[in-house]
Formats: C-alpha cells, sequence, structure tokens
C-alpha cells in the first residue's frame, strides 16, 4: 500500500532536497571551474568572465604539461608508490587489526593504547629524518614507503570493522572444526571484510597519490620524485620565467601560460582518482554505513 505524506511531511522532504542540492553544488562547482578554466582564455579567467562557460578553447596549458619528461617520470614514481604503499599498507593494517580485535590476544587493549598515544605524541620530524637516514633508506624509494606502512587511524577503523562484524561465535564454530587463527583471517575474516578492505584502499591510495612532504625532506635524486612534487617544480619553474621577462608581450604571454598551467596541473593531479572512485565508491558506502549502524 502506498502511504499518503502530510503537507508537512512533504515540506520537510522538498526542503531537505533543496539543502542536498545546494551543498552538490558548493561541492561540484570548484572542481567544474577548474576544468572550464584549465582550457579557457587566461585573461578571461582572471578578469572574472569564466564562470559556467569555456571562453577562448585552448589546450596550450596541457600541451606545456604533457610535453615535460618529468611528467610522465612523475606519474611513474607515483603509481608505484601509490600500488606498493598500498600494498604494504594493507600487509600491516589489516593482520594486526584483526589481531586487536581478538578477545583472546593477551594486553591487547595496552598495546591499543600505545598505538593510539602516537597519534597525539609523535618525535617530529628531525627524528624521524635521522630515523630514515640511519636505516640508510635516505633517498630511496623506501623512505617514502615504510615511514608510512601504517595509519594508527584506519588501523583503528579496522579493528573495529573486525570486532562489530565478525560475532565471537563465528570464530568459535571455525576453532571447533580445526581452523587456525591464521586459517580464520584469511579465509574467513578477509572474503566478509571487502567493504574495509575498498575503504582502506582508497583512504590509503589517496594519501600516496597527494604525498609530496616527504618526498621534498627525503628525497634529492629528481627520477625519484612523484608527480605533486614534479608539478610543484613546473610551477615554480614558471613562475620565475615570468618575473625574469622584461619584454610586456612576453610577460603576457607568459601570464596566461602560467595561468593555464596552474589549473591544468589541478587536473592532471586529481583525474586519475577521480577515475578511480567509481569502482570504489558501492564499498565505501557499505563500509561507511556498517560503521555507523553497528558503531
Amino acid at each position: 500500500m502506498q502511504i499518503r505524506k502530510s503537507k508537512d511531511e512533504l515540506l520537510l522532504y522538498g526542503l531537505t532536497y533543496v539543502v542536498l542540492i545546494l551543498v552538490m553544488i558548493v561541492v561540484l562547482y570548484p572542481l567544474y571551474f577548474i576544468l572550464i578554466a584549465s582550457v579557457s582564455d587566461a585573461n578571461k579567467v582572471n578578469l572574472g568572465k569564466v564562470i559556467f562557460w569555456v571562453k577562448d578553447f585552448n589546450l596550450d596549458g596541457y600541451l606545456t604539461i604533457l610535453k615535460n619528461d618529468a611528467i610522465w617520470s612523475g606519474y611513474r614514481n607515483t603509481i608505484f608508490y601509490t600500488v606498493v604503499g598500498t600494498l604494504i599498507n594493507l600487509l600491516i593494517t589489516l593482520p594486526a587489526a584483526f589481531a586487536l580485535s581478538r578477545k583472546d590476544l593477551t594486553g591487547r587493549n595496552t598495546i591499543t593504547l600505545l598505538i593510539t598515544f602516537t597519534m597525539f605524541f609523535s618525535g617530529g620530524l628531525i627524528p624521524l629524518y635521522f630515523v630514515v637516514r640511519e636505516l640508510s633508506i635516505l633517498d630511496t624509494v623506501w623512505a617514502l614507503l615504510l615511514p608510512n606502512a601504517v595509519s594508527v587511524w584506519n588501523l583503528i577503523i579496522a579493528r573495529t570493522f573486525f570486532q562489530s562484524t565478525l560475532p565471537d561465535e563465528l570464530s568459535e564454530a571455525a576453532a571447533i572444526d580445526g581452523c587456525s587463527n591464521f586459517r580464520f583471517f584469511i579465509s574467513i575474516a578477509l572474503p566478509l571484510s571487502k567493504a574495509i578492505i575498498a575503504v582502506l584502499t582508497l583512504f590509503y591510495a589517496v594519501y600516496h597519490w597527494n604525498a609530496y612532504f616527504h618526498a621534498l625532506i627525503f628525497i634529492r635524486n629528481d627520477d625519484l620524485f612523484p608527480l605533486q612534487l614534479v608539478l610543484r617544480d613546473i610551477l615554480i619553474t614558471a613562475q620565475f620565467m615570468q618575473e625574469m621577462i622584461e619584454d610586456s608581450a612576453r610577460a603576457g604571454n607568459a601570464l596566461q601560460l602560467a595561468e593555464s598551467m596552474k589549473y591544468g596541473v589541478v587536473v592532471v593531479a586529481t583525474l586519475p582518482i577521480l577515475v578511480l572512485y567509481p569502482f570504489l565508491q558501492r564499498y565505501f558506502m557499505q563500509g561507511v554505513m556498517i560503521g555507523a549502524i553497528k558503531g
């Protein structure tokens, strides 16, 4: 039977949809503006004439960015850091979270407290630099992968998921059948945890893709620079060249090119993550809802 809604309920639904649409516009418009500004005339962008539509379509900024060989090297390095780094994160986070969720682990609360303590108090950048140097991984790919092998926040999320999703009766039944903890984790826990695996994969992948600070501190070899650091150097170089040009006409052209590159860099850096997200959205939303319902 179809239930008729009262006028107050219809009004509430209408206001809810209006608010959601406004929030969607506020969130999506900056992304849309960056996209149209990257292929529009830079002068019209600066004059505020580019609001909803492209003005004087051109790809000069993209062509300049993609002609730089360092871009492709940065893409290759960032894809490597993202894929390998995310695998390392998952290989450490998931077993650790599962172990901390087990009630038969002696001292698990103390271990969790000590791990959580590092979220609020850490040695800082200088001790971290000394650790990386003493491990002889300075200026290597491992300097970007090992110090960030585990996120405490993601570890706590995964532990809470295992605690709220895997009932004790399931592990007890498996133990009666002779299933070890390792076999239970591989054969039962992981297949039932696709949602949290997708969430952690997205969180870690986005972090590795956008990371640049540790590369700025630990990496000196240009061939190991991630994409974000390469794009930063391109923008700094374009701005420097613009300031060095004395001729007004050439300076104007350089200004337009630099403005187009500025928006193009944002698109180039974020496009792969935006393409990846729809494939993980279903699992991502499922993981969020599970935590909300059972948390």
